[in-house]
């Protein structure tokens, strides 16, 4: 009987980790979860940070673990993680201090500096990417101005996948979908954006080779691991970038599809084959980011679940322990429609009490208080899928294609009933699936780097034959449609 191979995924999201082996038979490909680690941030005097060491150790144990359940079985494995942070190595080779949290205070307020001193058109043209404060470009400004600055130590940038792959092989590489977030990448050219760095006098001597999902970086450091004898497959590049593995993975046919990446972010684009840069992609604010096999993903980003993984924190800190199963239900038997909220609303973005900045929202826009929890999480729930709606449009605005429907990929892709008020709202057909995107995107390209698939298409072939989908087809549309122009009202007020 023939052998199953076996591809390791390890994919950290802003919530967890997991190590999920992709197990391809020569006919359809299956997941087995090999292990899940919570990933926490830690605050120090200096500000909010990732837990680095702690990462790089639980991915130590998950290959450990990969090798023990299947030896010599294991072809290659493969990092991604979420965008635009870094850690900084001395010319030593050691992390300079710990990589900070995207949703750290310090860049808040350098990109409207940025934009005063260069402008909004000059800058989109260079890189192509939205405005997000927390982009690595803005991050790097707050890093230079700040009176502990580690720049000054520092021989090479590695973004979180770079890092860890970095301590696994030691070839520092900046693999190409993660570098594209940072608004640092003229996705043009397929070259560091030098103009606009040096326009603000950054190093650009600390960016290092860019490289491509596909690319084998080569067998595990014998330094790795202590336990001598282990397996060592090959470490491979996907789409490093959590996104770029998931939209690989949207089993989807032609080019009259959308995305949805749904997770604490929402992602929702379009692939193209050409960055997309023109005045009216600019007035949409949307980003280019490069994927994998010579795509493009033409998206924008939404605030996403993190609203209500920020609200069930909340409660939870004072004993209301509420599982995410039982929010969607109140969130269902909720009053419809009650009051709408601009889910990407600046104050939304920072930890902090997610209810109380809800109210205040609410108060400030002439609203009534959704301080019942099912009507509190049935706002942001019909919130998101009227934004998405509004995104859609954006998108076939700019690309002058039409959408005739949406994939959802991701963890979110398991809420029935955002994927009902998504199909609703947008008036098309919703397809749910798979949920373990990323991990399976992740396998797909270490597939293809290893020959076992000819293209991303039959990849997707692959896909749409290993894994269930679910399709929702919308209802109640004129209700829907009626909230959409109270939703883009409200966005003008507050705008």
């Amino acid at each position: 009987m023939k052998r199953s191979k076996i591809y390791v995924a390890i994919d950290w999201g802003s919530e967890s980790g997991r190590v999920i082996a992709g197990v391809f038979d020569g006919n359809v490909l299956r997941l087995e979860e090999i292990s899940r680690f919570p990933n926490s941030p830690i605050e120090d005097e200096e500000g909010l940070h990732w837990d680095i060491h702690r990462i790089f150790a639980d991915t130590k144990s998950g290959i450990l673990h990969a090798a023990s359940r299947f030896g010599e079985d294991v072809e290659s494995i493969g990092i991604d993680t979420w965008g635009l942070d870094y850690g900084l190595i001395d010319r030593y080779g050691e992390l300079i201090g710990l990589p900070f949290h995207y949703r750290d205070s310090r860049s808040q307020g350098v990109q409207a500096e940025v934009i005063e001193l260069l402008g909004r058109d000059w800058i989109y043209e260079q890189t192509g990417i939205q405005f997000l404060s927390a982009n690595t470009l803005y991050q790097l400004i707050a890093e230079k101005k700040s009176s502990k600055s580690k720049l000054i130590q520092a021989e090479s940038l590695l973004f979180i996948p770079d890092l860890i792959n970095f301590w696994l092989t030691g070839i520092k590489i900046n693999e190409v979908t993660i570098a594209s977030t940072s608004q640092m990448y003229n996705t043009r050219t397929g070259e560091w954006a030098i103009p606009l760095l040096e326009s603000l006098e950054l190093h650009t001597d600390i960016l290092c080779e860019i490289g491509s999902p596909g690319t084998i970086l080569g067998p595990l450091l014998d330094t790795v691991f202590d336990k001598p004898g282990i397996a060592s497959p090959e470490v491979i590049l996907p789409g490093t970038h959590d996104t770029a593995s998931a939209v690989a993975a949207v089993p989807a046919n032609g080019d009259s599809w959308a995305y949805l990446s749904s997770g604490t972010w929402s992602l929702l684009g379009i692939e193209i084959t050409e960055p997309l840069i023109t005045p009216m992609s600019l007035k949409f604010d949307l980003t280019n980011e490069i994927g994998v096999c010579g795509t493009v993903r033409l998206l924008k980003n939404i605030m996403g679940l993190w609203l209500i993984q920020e609200c069930r924190r909340i409660w939870e800190s004072t004993g209301i322990d509420l599982s995410y199963d039982q929010l969607t239900q109140m969130a269902e038997e909720a009053r419809p429609f009650s009051v709408l909220i601009d889910v990407d609303y600046p104050s939304f973005l920072l930890p902090g009490n997610m209810p109380a900045r809800i109210y205040e929202y609410c108060k400030n826009t002439n609203q009534r208080i959704p301080d019942d929890r099912g009507i509190l999480i049935r706002t942001i729930l019909e919130s998101l899928a009227l934004r998405y709606r509004m995104v859609l449009d954006s998108l076939e605005k700019a690309s002058g294609r039409s959408i005739d429907t949406l994939h959802i990929v991701g963890g979110g892709s398991q809420n029935r009933l955002l994927n009902q008020f998504t199909a609703n709202a947008i008036n098309r057909p919703v397809v749910a699936g798979p949920i373990e995107a990323t991990a399976i995107g992740n396998v797909m390209i270490q597939m293809l780097a290893k020959g076992e698939i000819g293209s991303l298409q039959q990849g997707r072939e692959l896909i749409q034959r290993s894994f269930e989908l679910e399709t929702y087809y919308p209802t109640d549309t004129d209700s829907w449609d009626v909230a959409y122009q109270r939703f883009q009202e409200l966005l003008k007020l507050v705008s």
